[in-house]
């Protein structure tokens, strides 16, 4: 014979409380003392009551979860965001879950099935594999806010870092510090649709342009995955093929350390030497030697940016898109001549 399930009526009598008390104290409503609260948990523990939570969500029309789609989970950039995201979600008493979508154009649709969006409250996407005729033919009956430089129709919210101002930024920075020939690792100057590193990339050649320095072509130094190790073996080729450069704008703060590595292996020294600065503000990259002079993107206010567009559309579906960019600044450390 199996066991009888415990119900809630079974906890309350058990704790000596009313059962509206119970219901209180397992949707963490702030009604509750700390004393009953601790009691209650302590009985639903030793009874082994479980929350139906598909009931719950059922009755409420909510999941209390939000998903947020990355590119990759190995970029410290993507680790931070998502610390961030749930942090402020805990504040809510709400979750994140975080998938990983590889930029790819079928895992991000897929990520936007109605399967799969059921699972949610609202999406945070960074789409990177999706063009604009896919977002334009996608219809999901749910909150979602994109995140990220790529063009998207009219009708979503999205937020964005200002990529061609930090570009532009860093750029002048060097410039200012002495620097003349400066590489771009990471750059392009041209893509078949916006990304990163074109809008960076341009924010590099246009200060090196109202500066009266050339940004020549050989400066450019693309990058596949923007992966440290990828970053050292290629400023290290590019020096070995004799590139003479003093300042490297790198498109991300990872992209930096490589950078940071590889002019250790071929002997120049940060900054005397070479001069560099990064873009992200990653909390590793001020613990480096030298510290690492970088672009700031403001991601708190990115991402209470998004989250507030989220909870607009929590409270209202049709509620207007907003397009929100964030303001970058120049956190300046050893790895420039400041």
């Amino acid at each position: 014979m199996g066991r009888r399930t415990v119900t809630m009526s079974d906890v309350a009598r058990e704790a000596g409380v009313s059962v509206m008390t119970v219901s209180n104290v397992l949707n963490d409503r702030s009604n509750v003392g700390p004393d009953t609260r601790l009691h209650v948990l302590e009985v639903v523990d030793r009874l082994g009551y479980e929350i139906n939570l598909t009931a719950r969500h059922l009755r409420s029309g909510r999941t209390g979860t939000v998903g947020l789609i990355v590119p990759r989970f190995d970029l410290h950039y993507y680790g931070e965001l998502a610390s961030l995201i749930s942090d402020a979600l805990a504040a809510d008493r709400m979750h994140l879950v975080v998938e990983q979508s590889g930029a790819s154009r079928e895992r991000e649709l897929s990520a936007l099935s109605l399967a799969r969006l059921q699972q949610y409250d609202g999406v945070l996407l960074g789409a990177v594999g999706l063009g604009m005729a896919d977002l334009d033919r996608i219809h999901p009956d749910l909150p979602i806010v994109l995140l990220g430089e790529q063009d998207v129709p009219d009708r979503y919210h999205r937020v964005q870092m200002d990529n061609a101002a930090g570009g532009r930024l860093a750029t002048e920075h060097l410039i200012a510090c002495g620097a003349k020939r400066i590489a771009v690792l990471g750059g392009r100057l041209t893509a078949p649709r916006p990304e990163m590193a074109t809008h960076r990339a341009n924010g590099w050649a246009d200060a090196l342009t109202d500066a009266g320095l050339n940004p020549r072509a050989d400066l450019v130094i693309p990058l596949h995955d923007y992966s440290i190790a990828e970053a050292r073996a290629t400023i290290t080729d590019a020096l070995a093929a004799g590139l003479t450069i003093d300042g490297i704008f790198a498109v991300t703060d990872e992209v930096a350390i490589g950078a940071l590595a590889g002019l250790h292996d071929a002997g120049l020294r940060v900054p005397d030497d070479v001069q560099l600065v990064g873009f992200d503000n990653l909390g590793i990259s001020a613990h480096l030697a030298p510290g690492l002079t970088t672009i700031d993107p403001d991601r708190p206010t990115m991402v209470a940016e998004a989250l507030r567009l989220l909870r607009r559309q929590f409270e209202d579906k049709n509620a207007a898109p907003e397009h929100v960019v964030s303001t970058v600044s120049l956190v300046t450390r050893g790895s420039t001549r400041n």
